[in-house]
Formats: structure tokens, sequence, C-alpha cells
């Protein structure tokens, strides 16, 4: 149901007023901003941001450099089978080094320096890729200048695999694991979102200024070497910026037991690491099930796009669908998915993006293929996204560039394998049309290596799930669907509660009780099944935890940290008896005060972690949230001056300075400006009833329709029937 919102309620995304008061503005509409405040957090740390800025330069760059040397190579020979030749040539050789120096890069990455090594390796690159095109200015012969330019783009592709190990394994130590997530994203949309298409734009400009009026540039303003030493000079500016800038990379991550090994010694230990860690050999088989799979699908793209019936403006369609869909899936996947367990998410990604390919194989029209791309590059986003904020976050930083080594040489030759081995394949079997509906379908070998690719997808992601899974027991989908709606499911959690949950906050004298009454009677009246609950003391145990945190002499001297630790015990108790029983049989639930208090009180009120608070919360309610926090804010010299007019004696919170409570408005503020779209802010100081029914309006948005009255006709009968029975 929904109905128009009142004017009581405080817009809590408005700033702050002058001379620092936190009154909120009224505002019919309110934005989440909470994904860029995490931006903004992270971009606050220089060196990540410094990082951020020249690797997106240099991503740029790299972009470039493969066009351009692809491009230069085929325009140093003449006739479309030997360009096509050349092009594919520089393509397979950075291919090539992942096989040979790959899993020798990660131990480079652990055992030396690793600011000096991306130095180094950015500093070699700047000279290699400068090389290419100023080879071609010193000789006329084309096999000299292709063969050089073969040779480099080795040369570089072996640096590259020593710089990007390096580079991974020294992210996660420049900012918080909790924001590793954000940056991942930034990072990956920089280099697989935004930098290929300006590469691409960028030559095409580049082409087209230099060969304006028709006339034919010099060779050394060739778009292609534009490009080149364009590339080399983003390499040289990331090396000054690591060099001079971004100091914090610095630093071995051999420790004192391995600092005297060889590297075979290390090598082997990384790779019986990935072998031996469940978390790892999950990770590994789930990214390179995946890479498989969409080895495959690039393989038979352009003969699936026959199938259909369609010609190479359909391949690329496809082609572009996919990586729009991988874009996607980093940019939204994780405020769709919001808290559920990156281990899961990642098992889960990789399915979808298996069961996306079986649509794919199945597609009858080019609409349902565009839909079955977009779906795999979703899926594929969201695992490669998840994938490495779990690489970054939950591996040892002594063997993280090892590992990071091992995926990157894994992922290019089985995706190499997959694409070779698919193109080679497709062509086998022939096709034949199957009618169905006056529909002709081909029945191909593209389809059926889709098919096997899909499924093969499905049984990575599935494999991968079992080995990774934190929450064993809890059902996959109940907490797919909770964690969308914001309240994810506890290991041991058996159940998504049907009911609605809906918590009063505020300050001392902000009006909670009043309208806990006000809002659980007019629901009964509705018809709705409703318990009303509080924090402390719902519980038994809860009463006598609430005499020693609340009463005036008790709770004297109680430390601060111990005082959490009641309030959390008294929660854990409250959550398990009385709320989720609730939730469970579909009743709408109404407490006074709930984790909220928590962070308030004890996080900003007595100065202790809020993150700690936090997480304490959260683990004695097994993450449970509510659907709805009223936010009563009140003045805390209004609300204080309230308490003593009812002259029943302030207990040990209302007791507390002035400043104290200050602190506590403020904080409750701040988490309903965090979570807009989970507060209602109403200012207190309006009349109670107008409250109660803004308060109400806000919770009929969210409940479900009450059972509907029997027939008249029915409870005539039934009286009736009664009637008769207590008859003598």
């Amino acid at each position: 149901m929904s109905r128009q919102r009142r004017s009581g309620a405080i817009d809590t995304d408005s700033g702050t007023e002058s001379g620092g008061a936190r009154k909120k503005k009224a505002s019919a509409t309110q934005v989440d901003l909470s994904g860029f405040k995490a931006l903004r957090s992270v971009m606050r740390i220089r060196p990540f941001r410094r990082l951020w800025v020249v690797t997106g330069v240099a991503s740029l760059g790299d972009w470039l450099g493969l066009l351009a040397t692809a491009t230069f190579a085929s325009a140093q020979v003449s006739g479309s089978a030997a360009k096509g030749l050349a092009f594919g040539s520089v393509i397979a050789v950075r291919l090539l080094p992942a096989l040979v120096l790959g899993p020798v890069a990660g131990v480079m990455a652990d055992r030396f320096d690793r600011r000096l090594t991306m130095v180094i390796c950015d500093l070699l690159r700047f000279v290699l890729f400068a090389s290419i095109p100023a080879v071609a200015l010193f000789t006329e012969a084309p096999e000299i200048t292709i063969g050089w330019a073969a040779i480099a783009t080795f040369l570089i592709e072996t640096v590259t695999l020593m710089w990007i190990p390096a580079k991974e394994a020294a992210v996660p130590n420049l900012i918080p694991k909790a924001r590793l997530e954000i940056a991942n994203q930034l990072t990956l949309i920089t280099t697989y979102g935004i930098t290929p298409v300006l590469a691409g734009l960028s030559i095409a400009a580049l082409d087209r200024v230099t060969r304006a009026g028709g006339t034919t540039p010099p060779e050394w303003a060739e778009a292609s070497n534009l490009a080149l030493y364009f590339n080399a000079l983003s390499r040289l500016a990331m090396a000054l910026v690591v060099f001079v800038g971004i100091k914090e990379i610095s630093g071995r991550a051999v420790g004192p037991r391995t600092e005297h090994q060889s590297m075979l010694r290390q090598f082997v230990e990384g790779w019986k690491y990935v072998g031996k860690t469940p978390l790892v050999r999950g990770l590994v088989f789930g990214i390179l099930g995946a890479f498989a799979g969409g080895g495959i699908v690039i393989g038979t793209a352009q003969f699936f796009a026959k199938s259909l019936n369609a010609g190479d403006a359909a391949f690329y369609l496809l082609f572009g669908t996919l990586f729009v869909g991988l874009g996607v899936g980093i940019a939204v996947g994780p405020a769709v998915v919001r808290d559920l367990s990156r281990r899961r998410w990642f098992g889960m990604s990789i399915v979808l993006a298996g069961a996306s390919v079986l649509v794919l194989a199945a597609s009858i029209h080019l609409t349902m293929a565009l839909l079955g791309a977009l779906l795999v590059g979703a899926g594929a986003g969201m695992a490669f996204l998840s994938g490495v904020t779990l690489l970054g976050g939950e591996v040892g930083d002594d063997v993280r560039g090892r590992v990071f080594a091992f995926v990157q040489t894994a992922v290019r030759v089985v995706l190499m394998l997959a694409i070779a081995l698919s193109s080679s394949l497709v062509g086998l079997g022939g096709s034949r049309q199957l009618t169905i509906a006056d529909l002709g379908i081909s029945i191909s070998s593209t389809r059926l290596l889709l098919l096997a690719a899909g499924l093969f997808g499905i049984f990575t992601g599935i494999s991968a799930f079992r080995q990774m899974d934190d929450k064993p027991g809890v059902p996959v989908l109940p907490d797919l669907w909770g964690s969308i709606r914001g309240r994810p499911l506890s290991a041991g959690e058996k159940f998504v509660p049907r009911g609605v949950f809906v918590v009063f906050e505020g300050g001392e004298g902000a009006g909670k009780s009043t309208q806990v009454t006000a809002l659980a009677d007019a629901l009964r009246r509705d018809g709705h099944d409703v318990v009303v609950t509080r924090e402390p003391g719902a519980t038994d145990v809860g009463q006598r935890i609430r005499s020693l945190v609340l009463g005036r002499h008790s709770g004297a001297g109680l430390a601060p940290r111990a005082e959490a630790l009641l309030y959390a015990a008294d929660r854990a108790d409250h959550v398990a008896t009385v709320v989720r029983p609730a939730l469970g049989r579909g009743a709408v639930v109404i407490s006074d005060r709930y984790v909220d208090s928590s962070l308030a009180y004890q996080g900003a009120g007595r100065t202790l972690p809020v993150e700690e608070v936090s997480w304490l919360s959260s683990w004695a309610t097994g993450g449970l949230k509510p659907d709805l926090v009223v936010l009563l804010d009140i003045d805390p010299r209004a609300g204080l001056e309230r308490v003593a007019a009812r002259g029943a004696g302030a207990d040990r919170l209302e007791s507390e300075s002035v400043s104290f409570h200050d602190r506590v408005r403020y904080a409750f503020l701040d988490l309903a400006d965090a979570d807009p779209k989970r507060y209602l802010v109403v200012d207190a100081t309006q009349p109670t009833g107008e409250i109660a029914a803004l308060v109400h309006d806000r919770v009929g948005d969210i409940l479900p329709d009450p059972p509907p009255p029997p027939p008249a006709e029915e409870v005539a009968d039934a009286l009736n029937t009664f009637a008769e029975a207590d008859r003598p």
C-alpha cells in the first residue's frame, strides 16, 4: 500500500545547519549515498589514490599498446593473409611468457622489494615500448621490424608478469580490509570498462587527425607509433610516481622463516599452499573453470552468430554485450547482494555465468542470445571482483604474490587453450536443422560446445562453493534473498523470517514508549499479529541485566566494555527467544531499542571503537537487521527536561552529561545518513498524534496486507453452532 508522506519526517540526506546544529530538512525523496561515501573513503587514502590514477593512465597506454603493436606489425607487410598472420602472431606472443616465467614471477614478488620491482619493471617497459617504433625508423626491412616487435612484445609481457603480482600483493597493504572490495571495483572498472573504450576511440581519433586533409603523415607520426610512444611515457610516469610518491609499497613479504630459503623452495611452497588451502583451492578452481568457459564462448562466438542467421554485426554486438555485462557485474553486484558472504557470492556468480552460457546455447533469436551474453558477463564480472577481493583479503602477505602469479599464469594458459581448442573443434560435426513450430533451429557443434561449457561452469561453481562455503547448513537461496533484503542468514539459521521487524530508537525523553504503544494498537486494529518488546529487559535474563546496566546504584563503576558485553548478552537472548520466533510465524515485532542504541551509547557515548561494538552486536544477533528503524530525534536538553518532568528519577544513562547525550544524538543521525532507505527520522517535538500517524503510514508501506476477515455468513454460523453446543 502506498501513502503520501507527511511533513514531519526528517530527510537524513540533507546537510547540517549553521552552528553545528543537526536538524534535518523535510523531503519526500531519500537518496542512498552510502556507495559514494565508501568511494570517497577509499579515494581519501593518498597512496591508493596516486596508484589508481597512474594505473589508469598506464592501463590506457597498455590497451593502446596492444592495439598499436598488432596494427604496427600488420602495417609492415602487404597482402591480407600476411597482415592477418602478423596481427595474430603479435597477439599470440603476448600469451607465451606465461607458460615459461609466470610461476617464477610470483616468487620474485614475494622475495624482493615490491616497490623497486614495480619501478624497475616499468622502466624496462618504457624502453621496450619506445623501441618498437624507433627500430622501424632505422631500418626498411619489414622482417627486422616485425621480428623486433615480436621480441619486444615477448619481453614486455615477461616483465609484466613480474609487475602484476608485485602490484596486486601490495594493494591490500595500502587500504583497510573493509574497503578492499570498493578499491577493487574502482580498479577493475577503470582497467576493463573505461580504458579499453578510450583506447579504441583514441587510436581511431589519432588516425583520423594524422590523416586529415588526405595527406599521409610521416612515419613517426603514424597513429600506431604515437600510441606506442604514449604507452612508453605512461610507464615512465608510473615508475616515477611509485618511486617518489608511493613509498608505502616498500617492503618484502619474506618473513624470518623464509628469509634464507632458495627461490626453488619458495616456488614449491607457493604451489603447496594453493593445493592445501581450501579457500585458495576453491578460488583457483572456480576462476580457471570460469575462464575456460569464457574461452569457449569467445572461440565459438563468430560461428554462433552465423548459426543465428546473423552477420558480423551480430558477432560484434554479442562481444560488446559481454563486456557491458562484465562492467555491470563489477559495478552493481556488491550493491545487489549487500551482506551476502563473499565466499558464497563467488561460487554463485560462476554458477550464474555457467547457466547463462546454457541460455546462449539454447538461443533461437539474437535477442535471447544478447540476454545470455549480458548475464554471462555479469556473472563473470561478479566472480572476478569477489575472487580478487578474497585473494587480497584472505591470503597471507608472505605468499600473496605467488598466489596471484599462479592465478594469472593459469588463467592465461587455460584461456589460450580454451580459445584454441574450441575454435578448432567448432567446425567438426557440421550442422543440422531442427524444425520446431516452423522455427529453423541449427543444432551444430557450436551449440554443443556452448552446452558443454555451460554445464562445466555450473559444475565448477558448485565445486568451488562447497570448498569455500563459510556457512555450512544455511540454505543458499534463502540466504541470498535475505541478503538482498539486508537480512542475511547466520550459520545455523534455517529459516527466512516471514514477519516484519520495526525498531524505535532515539535519545532520552524522545517518546519511544508512547509511539511503540500507539503503533502496536493501530496495527492490532488493522488485524496484524503484533509482538511488543524492548531492550534491555524483555526476558528473565534481560531483566537481571537491565538492573545491572541501568540501576542507579548497582551499575556504579561499570566499565564501558563490560557494559557493552552485558547489552550484547541481553540482545542475544532477546533475539533468540523473542524476536526470531515471532518473525518466524509472521508477526510484526516492535522493539523499543536495538543494535543502534549500542552503537550510539557505547560506541559514541562511551567512545568505544564503533567497529568492535558493531561486530559484537552482529554476532549476538546472528546478523538480524530490522526492516525499519524509526528514529525519534530530539535535542538532548529538551529530552532530559521531559525525563525530569516525569519525576521518577533518572537512571544511569539519563544521569550522564549533556555532552554524552549530544554524542549519542549525532551518532544516531549519522547511522540514519548511512542507510536512509531503512530509516524514518522524525522530529520528536511534534504532537504525539502527528508522529503516530506518520509512523503508521511508513510502516504500512512495508507490511503485507492482513488476512481478510471471514464472511459474515461464516461468523453467524459459527456463533449459532457455539450457542447450540452451550445449551443444556
